[in-house]
C-alpha cells in the first residue's frame, strides 16, 4: 500500500468503525441501557472508539501478509443487557444496529459516488472518488463480516434473539473464545493461502459494489488494487 492508498484507506475505515460502534451504543440507549453514554462512547469522534490492536496492528499484519481481505475492529461499545426490558430481543436489536448502519452508510455514499462519477464526470482515479468508493466498500465488508454467526460477532447475537434461553446462555459461553478462534482462522487461512473468510465475504461484497455503483468487475478490481 502506497502513501496515497494509505490516505484513501484511513478515512473510510475510521468512519465505518465509528458509525458501527456508535449505532450499537445509540440503539442500546434507546432500549434502556445508558452504559455507553456514561462511558462517553455515544460519540462520532473516532478517537473514542480506536483499538490499538484491532484498528491499527491487525490490519497492518494482514496488509503485510498480502491478504485480499483487510479488516479491523474498534473497541466494543460497553453494553449491559440487564438494563434491557427484553434481554434477548433488545440485545439482538442492538447487535443488528451496527451492520445496518454500515449498509445504510454504503447506500448513502453510493448516491454520492454516482453523482460524482456519472453526473459530474469525476475520473475513477480521482482521490475524492476513490475515498467515496472505498467508503462504500469498507462499509459493505464490515457489515457482512459482522453478520457471520460466530461469537462475538454481531451475527451471533442477532440469531441469539431467536434461541431458547438454554441454548442462548450456552452460546454466550463460547463468546470469549470466539474471537481467538476467528482470528486464528483468518491468519492461518491467509498464511496457507486458503482465504476462507475472503471467499465468504469478498465475493458478495464485490457483487453488491457492482449493483450499487454500476461499475464493471474489472473497474472495481482496478480501483481496489490501486488503493490496496
Amino acid at each position: 500500500m502506497n502513501v496515497i492508498g494509505l490516505i484513501v484507506y484511513i478515512f473510510p475505515v475510521l468512519f465505518a468503525l465509528t458509525i458501527h460502534e456508535f449505532s450499537h451504543g445509540y440503539i442500546a440507549y434507546l432500549r434502556g441501557d445508558d452504559t455507553a453514554k456514561m462511558a462517553g462512547r455515544l460519540s462520532l469522534n473516532p478517537m473514542r472508539h480506536l483499538d490499538i490492536f484491532g484498528t491499527i496492528i491487525f490490519p497492518l499484519m494482514l496488509i503485510l501478509l498480502r491478504s485480499p481481505f483487510v479488516f479491523g475492529w474498534a473497541k466494543p461499545v460497553p453494553i449491559n443487557p440487564y438494563n434491557f426490558k427484553d434481554y434477548k430481543k433488545d440485545t439482538a436489536l442492538t447487535a443488528a444496529a451496527g451492520p445496518i448502519a454500515n449498509f445504510l452508510s454504503a447506500a448513502v455514499f453510493s448516491i454520492i459516488f454516482n453523482i460524482l462519477y456519472k453526473i459530474l464526470h469525476f475520473p475513477l482515479d480521482n482521490i475524492i472518488t476513490c475515498i467515496i468508493f472505498f467508503t462504500i466498500f469498507v462499509n459493505i465488508i464490515l457489515g457482512l463480516f459482522n453478520l457471520i454467526p460466530i461469537p462475538p460477532l454481531d451475527g451471533s447475537k442477532v440469531i441469539g434473539g431467536f434461541m431458547s434461553d438454554k441454548m442462548y446462555f450456552t452460546f454466550q459461553k463460547v463468546e470469549k473464545k470466539g474471537m481467538f478462534i476467528l482470528l486464528a482462522i483468518i491468519l492461518l487461512s491467509n498464511i496457507f493461502g486458503l482465504n476462507i473468510i475472503s471467499r465468504i465475504i469478498l465475493i458478495p461484497s464485490l457483487f453488491l459494489l457492482h449493483i450499487i455503483t454500476g461499475l464493471s468487475s474489472s473497474e472495481i478490481v482496478n480501483i481496489l488494487t490501486s488503493i490496496l
